[in-house]
């Protein structure tokens, strides 16, 4: 059956989907030995041999068991497979006997709390698109006071250094010293040291920052560097989600198509 190549990929657990399609434009990814870097182009993993970075994936495609590990990040771990720095990785912090799993999304390497890694690419990608809107929810501890105004305009989105403007978030105050806030924070997208850069954008810097929970998953039991596998009812809820979000889209591309032709009718 022919299917996108940046899907085919990202079962086959080298990458999230978004990645994949970085390494089809970027010419590392071929069809029967030609070169593909259209992203719109499909294949059939029966028939056709995929290779990525030269490696064929039919294999991984055909027996690879689904694993799904929920990791208490520490500060001071890189969350990437590999780093010319040699900084210390997330991936040496789970078992080896896993194979190659992918962190889904990121952590910073002074950020902490959990983090998911996997070889579902399908499962990543649900958990990482900013449209499917699962939770992930941070405590945060700034530096300083930030006035009720400065915290309403990270609420509703807030321009960035760079001219990118955030979505809007949940911030909520847990608590206050003279010289300190703790927040807690809500967002459904995840840009790169998003919310470090929101609190630099109104003059309060982050001291502290921890992800604690993604979705309805949290677990205060893990110390730093602990580690546990998802339970299968975990998995399914979050993929009997996926398939209802998927299903909500049809729906509503289907009322706008049925939309667009009674007004052409009228």
């Amino acid at each position: 059956m022919f299917e996108r190549l940046q899907k085919l990929i990202a079962a086959a657990g080298l990458a999230s989907r978004r990645h994949a399609e970085e390494m089809i434009t970027a010419g590392e990814v071929t069809i029967n030995g030609k070169i593909v870097t259209e992203l719109g182009t499909k294949a059939d993993p029966e028939r056709d041999h995929i290779k990525v970075r030269g490696r064929l994936i039919n294999p991984l495609l055909q027996a690879r068991e689904k694993i799904y590990v929920l990791l208490n990040k520490p500060r001071g771990y890189l969350t990437s497979l590999a780093d010319p720095e040699g900084r210390p990785l997330v991936s040496e912090l789970v078992p080896h006997s896993f194979g190659r799993l992918h962190p889904v999304g990121r952590l910073d390497f002074n950020t902490e709390g959990l983090l998911l890694l996997t070889n579902d690419g399908e499962f990543t990608n649900f958990i990482t698109s900013a449209r499917n809107r699962v939770a992930k929810v941070y405590e945060v501890k700034v530096k300083g006071v930030p006035p009720d105004d400065a915290i309403e305009r990270l609420r509703r989105g807030i321009a960035l250094e760079d001219g990118v403007r955030t979505a809007p978030a949940e911030i909520k105050k847990t608590d206050e010293s003279e010289t300190n806030c703790w927040y807690e924070v809500v967002l459904h997208e995840g840009r790169n040291q998003q919310i470090r850069r929101m609190f630099d954008a109104i003059g309060h810097s982050v001291i502290k920052l921890r992800r604690v929970r993604i979705g309805f998953l949290k677990d205060e039991r893990l110390a730093p560097k602990q580690w546990r596998l998802l339970a299968p009812s975990e998995v399914a809820r979050f993929m009997g989600r996926k398939q209802k979000e998927e299903h909500r889209r049809r729906r509503k591309r289907a009322a706008q198509v049925t939309a667009g032709g009674e007004s052409k009718v009228k």
